[in-house]
């Protein structure tokens, strides 16, 4: 019995059984031969961990583009930050951390420049639209690895593809492990764009809903703390219920609702940002058109891709893989004019 082997064997005795199995993965596009340490989902972590689109998320805006603090959260900060919390409702419930991380780590890997400043570019003009749980899974299966994808498993892609949108009424994934992975999304952005909000002064305590606060909690620590045990316990129940479903409570998922919408509301789709928000479109919308207008100034994996796919889908994966700063790079050099010294 080799190590693999071993994992597989102590996942049998300590998860529930309506956790996911590595052994009964329902495998990959690409048949590749067993690896004796780590398990399939061990490897798609590790494989997503390692990727150049999970490197980019330092330098893609979360909600704050451009801050000059150190501690507002960027789009890799918001990713790590689920990832912790969806290994604790995993773990709490019996569930298979190493999916449950794979998951998580790759859930916004296709997200664009400028928080969903840039998603909502993009969906305006591609073809179809633009959803950046969907391009996630584009990412990974199609792009990565100079286009070969990185094979990963059945589980990891329907988890990622299925994250987003907050409905309960949803589309679920079809695992406990990627539905806690769309709970623990919203959990942490919920909340830590609150923190993010308060400390950029948009927010102040004082405009909190304090009826959602006296359900949920009074600080940061509190609300999650609440959040993430509701989560466990609830799902429990269901579990022993019969019922493959991770869900909150009534009253705890209605009070996350209303911040959530809060948030919209006062934050997300509020005045105070709409200055931001326009320079970022205009930015995005200029440098798409400066690439439709000249492909051939692309690298070649999105030349391919125009090629295969038209203009429109290898322009928009393309800046849909740039990070902040790199967008803001090409913007200065195709259209602010340069000083020339005779």
């Amino acid at each position: 019995m080799n190590i693999r082997e071993k994992i597989e064997r102590n996942e049998r005795l300590s998860l529930i059984k309506e956790a996911s199995f590595s052994e009964s993965s329902l495998g990959r596009d690409r048949d590749e031969e067993p690896d004796e340490v780590r398990t399939y989902y061990m490897i798609d972590r590790d494989r997503i961990l390692h990727s150049k689109s999970f490197r980019r998320l330092k330098h893609k805006t979360q909600v704050y583009i451009k801050t000059s603090g150190d501690h507002y959260r960027t789009r890799l900060t918001h990713t790590l930050e689920v990832s912790q919390i969806a290994k604790t409702i995993g773990k709490g419930i019996g569930l298979n951390e190493d999916l449950i991380e794979a998951i998580a780590l790759g859930h916004d890997i296709g997200h664009v420049a400028f928080a969903h400043n840039g998603e909502e570019v993009l969906n305006e003009l591609l073809p179809g639209g633009f959803h950046h749980n969907e391009n996630s899974v584009r990412v990974l299966k199609y792009i990565e690895n100079n286009g070969k994808g990185l094979n990963l498993t059945q589980e990891v892609l329907d988890g990622i593809l299925k994250h987003s949108g907050f409905s309960p009424g949803g589309e679920k994934a079809i695992t406990l492990e990627g539905q806690i992975v769309k709970y623990s999304d919203k959990i942490a952005y919920v909340n830590h764009d609150i923190d993010d909000s308060m400390r950029a002064g948009i927010l102040q305590y004082d405009d909190l809903p304090e009826d959602i606060l006296e359900i949920l909690g009074k600080t940061h620590g509190e609300r999650i703390d609440t959040l993430v045990k509701d989560c466990i316990y609830t799902t429990l129940d269901n579990v022993e219920k019969g019922i493959k479903e991770v869900s909150l409570s009534k009253p705890i998922e209605d009070a996350l609702y209303s911040l959530r919408a809060f948030m919209f509301k006062k934050v997300y789709l509020g005045s105070t940002l709409k200055a931001e928000r326009d320079k970022a479109k205009f930015v995005l919308y200029q440098v798409y058109y400066y690439f439709f207008n000249h492909a051939e100034e692309m690298p070649s994996i999105y030349r391919e891709i125009v090629e295969r796919e038209g203009i429109e889908r290898g322009v928009a994966d393309y800046i849909a893989g740039m990070s902040d700063d790199y967008c803001l790079v090409l913007f200065n050099n195709i259209y602010v004019p340069k000083f020339v010294i005779y």
